[in-house]
């Protein structure tokens, strides 16, 4: 499929490792220059609240049924046409951008906290009453 206008989307991630994932927003990046990105925007000005809802929805499920563990980023190409996601790639690893989301955060989230908090047991963050706010 050849995508006229596409849009660059990601979608923060973090992940118990025993099937409870979150989702901490999206991030838009479609402004690029010699495949680096530019601008980092939250929330990407393309989506409505339900495409917003199905992206994140895509993104912690494909996670969830991996057991993902830690932060990542789940990343997609955008139709704008025909308002369709197609995936690209997930990026198990904290990405520079993480900033832009913790930004937003309502309630002050630390991504490199969470990850550190992740590595012990009696700190792990409590993802199942987690509700992303921003």
């Amino acid at each position: 499929t050849y995508v006229v206008k596409g849009r660059h989307i990601e979608v923060q991630v973090f992940g118990d490792g025993e099937g409870t994932v979150v989702h901490l927003g999206e991030r838009e990046c479609s402004m690029q220059r010699r495949y680096q990105k530019v601008v980092e925007e939250t929330p990407s000005p393309a989506l409505t609240p339900e495409l917003r809802e199905v992206v994140c929805t895509l993104a912690t499920k494909l996670c969830a049924h991996l057991n993902y563990e830690s932060a990542g980023t789940v990343e997609f190409l955008f139709d704008d046409d025909k308002k369709k996601f197609h995936f690209m790639e997930v990026n198990t690893r904290l990405q520079v951008e993480h900033g832009v989301t913790e930004l937003v955060s309502k309630d002050g989230i630390d991504i490199v906290e969470w990850m550190i908090r992740q590595g012990h047991t009696s700190t792990k963050v409590d993802l199942k009453s987690f509700q992303w706010a921003a």
